[in-house]
């Protein structure tokens, strides 16, 4: 199977497990690898024989905008189910990074990584 990665998509969204994250928000950043069969698009040079990473930019980007959740856990998994509704996607992976995570003396960053399919989401 191929892969299309995306990269460092920014969003500004408010989740987060302290009330001050979904009141005041902060940034996240997104990267994305999605598996599919290219061979159709390499054959006909059409965008519909492929996904076109624009939505899956805007999806991402959509959801951390929009979504308040507590845990990143819960958006990450909401990134990978709504990609897993684009047709020619059979898996994806989400790596959600919380670049400025409000811990006291952590300069460093959060990231969540979870890879989900078509049958791992039946089976949640």
């Amino acid at each position: 199977m191929d892969v299309i990665h995306v990269t460092q998509i920014r969003a500004y969204g408010y989740t987060g497990f302290l009330a001050e994250e979904q009141v005041l928000g902060q940034w996240f950043e997104v990267d994305l690898s999605l598996w599919l069969d290219l061979s159709p698009a390499g054959d006909s040079d059409a965008i519909a024989d492929t996904v076109d990473y624009r939505k899956a930019i805007n999806l991402v980007k959509h959801q951390i905008q929009t979504a308040k959740f507590s845990l990143v856990e819960k958006l990450a998994e909401q990134i990978a189910a709504e990609l897993l509704q684009i047709a020619q996607i059979k898996q994806v992976r989400v790596q959600l990074s919380k670049p400025a995570a409000p811990i006291p003396d952590f300069g460093g960053c959060i990231t969540i990584d979870i890879t989900r399919s078509h049958s791992s989401i039946l089976l949640t």
